[in-house]
């Protein structure tokens, strides 16, 4: 997926194998970061590989 991407809750949740509310809880906390396009949320991919990126630099 491009960098540039911009996934739904939904995509993200598939992706990383979690629930609805999980994912709003690392929106909420800023641990992901996302845009709101009118009602819309979107995460974008590169900041959903970089969460994964550090997750895996801190369970090492």
């Amino acid at each position: 997926m491009p960098d540039d991407a911009l996934l739904t809750v939904p995509e993200v949740m598939a992706w990383l194998r979690v629930g609805r509310s999980t994912v709003y809880d690392l929106i909420r906390s800023r641990r992901l970061p996302s845009i709101t396009i009118g009602r819309l949320r979107r995460i974008p991919a590169r900041a959903v590989r970089e969460y994964l990126t550090n997750q895996l630099e801190a369970a090492a």
